[in-house]
């Protein structure tokens, strides 16, 4: 099997390294965004096994000397990023006295994206219990999401996320996520609220012997788990899909006006 086309060159001396570090350090802090190794190549005019072994013995070095900065292949290609352990110092200073730039809401949606991909709009309403609509059109405006083409189900545009959430994470690809299982409540925790969900949503008992018949079923209802809940979801989803499906269909049908205009022999 042939080496990588990237793999460092096994013949690279460390004057030749020294030589490309410095110009190999100047592009990577004015880019903006990040540079694949055939890029940093064509611009300093060397082979891409050696920049690819100056980027190593660079980001080696940084961590060797514990620099507030690292240096990380993310995303398709390398980039600056400060150190983990300094997050709380550079959040304060950069969030003191300033807003968010994203809302809650437009997190929490972005969540759902990230972990659920490739997603349709209306299923990510369904498992929020609120319209997404405007929240989506953020997203993709930010370039955070992006659309991934219809589903074969259902026709509807589905969305994922982008290379540029991977680069604002630091991540390479989604894989990288955190796990959700330690965030997520305990089973009995959530069944308990679902429970509380259903009976708010219960019709008020009323009085006699109605009244007693409606309080010893609500007692006797069985709590949903949270498989159910799901498919509670998946099926507001399709209600969703099968909504914008019927109004897709009412834009199409001819205005008055033009139904006249087509029936009329002259």
């Amino acid at each position: 099997m042939s080496a990588p086309e990237d793999a460092p060159a096994a013949d690279v001396s460390d004057d030749d390294l020294d030589t490309i570090t410095g110009p190999l350090e100047a592009l990577l802090l004015m880019a903006t965004e990040p540079m694949g190794t055939g890029e940093l190549a064509q611009a300093i005019d060397v082979p891409r096994p050696v920049v690819w072994a100056a980027l190593e013995r660079l980001q080696r070095f940084y961590d060797e000397t514990g620099r507030g900065f690292e240096l990380r292949e993310v995303g398709a290609g390398w980039r600056y990023y400060t150190r983990a352990e300094h997050h709380e110092l550079i959040a304060a200073w950069v969030l003191e006295g300033q807003h968010a730039r994203l809302s809650q809401a437009a997190l929490e949606t972005l969540a759902v994206v990230a972990y659920l991909q490739p997603i349709s709009r209306s299923r990510v309403s369904g498992i929020r219990g609120v319209n997404v609509d405007g929240v989506m059109r953020t997203l993709v405006t930010r370039e955070l999401i992006e659309e991934a083409g219809p589903s074969e189900e259902t026709g509807a545009m589905l969305f994922r996320t982008t290379n540029l959430f991977l680069e604002r994470l630091g991540y390479t690809s989604v894989d990288d996520l955190p796990p959700l299982a330690p965030h997520l409540p305990e089973a009995s925790a959530l069944e308990a609220e679902l429970a509380g969900l259903a009976e708010q949503v219960a019709p008020e008992a009323s009085g006699g012997e109605d009244g007693a018949m409606s309080e010893q079923a609500s007692e006797n209802a069985e709590i949903p788990t949270a498989g159910q809940a799901r498919d509670w979801a998946d099926a507001q989803a399709a209600e969703h899909d099968r909504a914008d499906e019927a109004g897709q269909r009412a834009d199409d049908v001819p205005e008055d006006e033009v139904l006249d205009r087509l029936s009329d022999p002259r």
